[in-house]
């Protein structure tokens, strides 16, 4: 009986030690180091602020007006959608594909089987070895389809060479050094030209509401 009792006397302060509360040391919050790239904050940046799909389809309207200058009205339609249809659900815009296009071979009449001096091929005139890289073969580059989604690739990873910067990114596209500077001088100059007929096609949509108010 005795031995029972020493024994039971030694378990109580096992029990107390389970029924008791678990205090934890508190440990400072770990500081957290933020990953994101400057192309990171960009595109989150731009997706963030948006671009309604009206404005996105006014591009369209404009591009396909620009492209006309330079083609046949069928392909500026077929490669005014393609500049839609492959920047939805990036950072880019419309714009941006179409800018690059018409630097490129807006002299060439955009032609699908155009071909640089130094081997750029297709609309958006892809190096051989760039295409590759973006898992196309240089002789996808003559199907437009394929050629818009290798130069939007291309331009994701110019965007990410340019820190962010969308203007770089487009420079950087185009060319490199003295030759780039030539191609900047061009890309502003297309999208002025886009703008002005940007502000052309509000003026006409604002005369015929205020038209349509007037009857």
């Amino acid at each position: 009986m005795k031995k029972f009792l020493i024994h039971a006397l030694c378990l109580l302060p096992l029990a107390a030690c389970e029924n008791a509360p678990v205090k934890k040391a508190q440990q400072p919050p770990a500081a957290t180091v933020s990953t994101e790239s400057a192309l990171d904050r960009e595109i989150k940046r731009l997706l963030e602020k948006g671009v309604s799909m009206s404005e996105r389809k006014r591009q369209i309207a404009v591009i396909e007006t620009t492209f006309k200058r330079r083609t046949t009205s069928e392909r500026a339609r077929q490669l005014a959608a393609l500049c839609y249809t492959k920047t939805l659900g990036t950072p880019f815009l419309p714009f941006d594909l179409a800018e690059i296009a018409l630097v490129e071979t807006g002299g060439h009449q955009l032609s699908a089987v155009a071909v640089s001096s130094k081997g750029a091929l297709g609309v958006w005139q892809l190096m051989p070895k760039r295409a590759k890289s973006h898992g196309y073969s240089p002789s996808d580059m003559e199907n437009d389809e394929k050629c818009a989604e290798a130069a939007v690739r291309e331009l994701y990873t110019k965007l990410d060479m340019a820190q962010g910067n969308m203007e770089r990114a487009k420079k950087y596209y185009c060319g490199q050094g003295t030759q780039a500077n030539y191609y900047l001088r061009k890309l502003q100059k297309v999208r002025q030209e886009m703008l002005s007929e940007l502000d052309h096609q509000t003026e006409r949509l604002a005369m015929g509401d205020a038209g349509t108010r007037t009857q």
